[in-house]
């Protein structure tokens, strides 16, 4: 109690030195009477301090190696060194918008000479359309003394011109040797020699928790720099295959295209994309992994154009229920929804229901795993895969095909199953003659009805039933049959439109 009435002894007027001190009340009058008091404080301070009850435990130390206030980058050495091979990216393109129509009015009426004089004119030997001129804005760096740079792809998207500004203020007339989508990297070119170029790193080093730099021109402001750390590697934000680096740098429009540094000063991403609400940046943003982007840059330069591998299949992740019905160990791996008919996949043997659990030695833990292997590697590529099939595992091997070739129709092998009981609680049929030409599935299992752990799961009527933990079934009984050996849930394969899809069904 002394200690308590001592504390609450303290006046407005102390309080105020005492915030004052501290930097948060600021302004002349708060410092003239800091110095004026500082005596007085300083002994009521130590008084107070006297009082005040011993700590019950010391704070833990620092973790070893990492001294508190020591070992954080030198940014500036960073940015005086790599920032002049920064760019700011200016474009100018066009799109056609449709033409406004004027409201229908009489001739007699007076708002239609109104809205004749304001209507916008159909130019002569009218298209349909007007062009209309849209500008924007981005960032790029310089990997080339001969002034290749690399940026994204939707920087320069539909773009007519593309002007690049370097940091010394010169400005060159850009020209863009090509562009992915896929993976959003372009490569322009400017008519410059002994340029500054940054140093390429790459991401297999790269660390989550490791100092990250960003330099841009966010909103326009050219040569902006922020800084953060990698908060996760591996994203699978699209359907792209890129498996982008994730960071906390602050990341606004404008920056997109510009480089993401590690600590040595070595790029390391391009900062492509952000996840807002707002179109701020909210604490998430990602970048495309500077090895991704060097091999479409050589392939750009090289041949003018992109040529992307395709595998030929169809994924989903495994989860703890696919896991527990096809006998796997752990929840890893990418689960073959779907086999294209004549693809790579297809030719090697792959079937729907096979897990995919490593390529040429390398784990996957997901699809994303998968599809971003096959989105950096080139058409006529070789790959060995380990498969897991009925409870044991498979080695197959697949040539990679060009993803720019058209696929046959989509597979149609001897794929069926549901079942009519209390463990699922579906109602099945065979498909009759009519149905399987309609749709072209050869046999399975008409969803009459869908009630019980299946319909929780998200079966449907209407859908159709292939297999059951990857075992085709073409009668009730087969479906029975199977699911009377399993003892917590099951995979079921459906078809629902065009679409195959793997569905986990609790069961236990």
């Amino acid at each position: 109690m002394a200690n308590e009435g001592a504390v609450t002894a303290i006046t407005a007027k102390r309080l105020t030195l005492a915030l004052c001190a501290a930097g948060v009340i600021g302004g002349a009058v708060g410092a003239v009477a800091v110095n004026h008091n500082n005596a007085t404080a300083a002994a009521e301070a130590a008084a107070l301090a006297a009082q005040a009850p011993a700590p019950v435990a010391a704070a833990p130390a620092p973790v070893a190696g990492n001294p508190v206030g020591t070992n954080l980058p030198d940014f500036t050495k960073i940015v005086s060194h790599n920032g002049p091979a920064v760019v700011n990216v200016r474009v100018v393109g066009s799109h056609k918008v449709a033409q406004r129509q004027m409201p229908q009015f009489d001739e007699d009426d007076p708002f239609f000479e109104f809205f004749r004089r304001f209507q916008p004119q159909q130019p002569r030997g009218g298209n349909g359309g007007n062009r209309e001129l849209v500008f924007g804005a981005g960032s790029g760096f310089i990997v080339s003394p001969d002034g290749v740079i690399l940026t994204n792809a939707h920087v320069v998207r539909d773009a007519d011109e593309v002007t690049v500004k370097l940091q010394d203020r010169r400005e060159y007339r850009a020209k863009v040797l090509g562009s992915d989508p896929k993976t959003d990297v372009a490569v322009l070119k400017i008519d410059a020699k002994n340029l500054p170029v940054v140093p390429i790193g790459n991401t297999r080093n790269l660390q989550v928790g490791e100092w990250v730099l960003a330099i841009g021109s966010p909103y326009g402001l050219e040569s902006s720099v922020t800084a953060g750390v990698v908060s996760a590697k591996g994203r699978n934000i699209d359907t792209n295959g890129v498996q982008f680096i994730q960071t906390d740098v602050a990341v606004n429009p404008g920056n997109s295209g510009g480089p993401l540094f590690n600590t040595r000063g070595e790029v390391v991403g391009i900062n492509s994309q952000i996840y807002s609400q707002t179109g701020g940046y909210q604490g998430l943003s990602f970048a495309i992994p500077i090895d991704v982007a060097v091999r479409i840059k050589d392939q750009i330069v090289s041949t003018g154009k992109v040529q992307h591998a395709k595998l030929g299949i169809g994924l989903q992740d495994v989860g703890q229920d696919f896991a527990d019905s096809f006998k796997l160990d752990s929840p890893d791996g990418a689960l073959v929804r779907n086999v294209e008919r004549g693809s790579s996949a297809d030719k090697a043997g792959l079937k729907s229901g096979d897990v995919i659990r490593k390529v040429n030695g390398q784990p996957i833990i997901s699809g994303g795993d998968l599809s971003a292997i096959v989105s950096v590697a080139r058409p006529g590529d070789k790959v060995q895969l380990d498969v897991w099939r009925d409870g044991r595992a498979v080695q197959l091997n697949a040539t990679l095909a060009n993803a720019n070739d058209k696929p046959e129709a989509s597979d149609r092998d001897n794929l069926a199953g549901l079942d009519k009981g209390a463990k699922l609680g579906l109602a099945l049929r065979a498909l009759d003659p009519l149905e399987r030409r309609q749709s072209g599935i050869m046999s399975g299992l008409l969803v009459e009805d869908a009630g019980g752990p299946a319909q929780v799961a998200g079966v449907q009527p209407g859908d159709v039933l292939l297999s059951v933990n990857g075992k085709p079934v073409t009668s009730v009984e087969q479906v029975r049959d199977v699911v009377g050996k399993s003892s917590k849930s099951v995979a079921l394969l459906i078809q629902r439109g065009d679409e195959k899809i793997f569905i986990p069904v609790r069961i236990g």
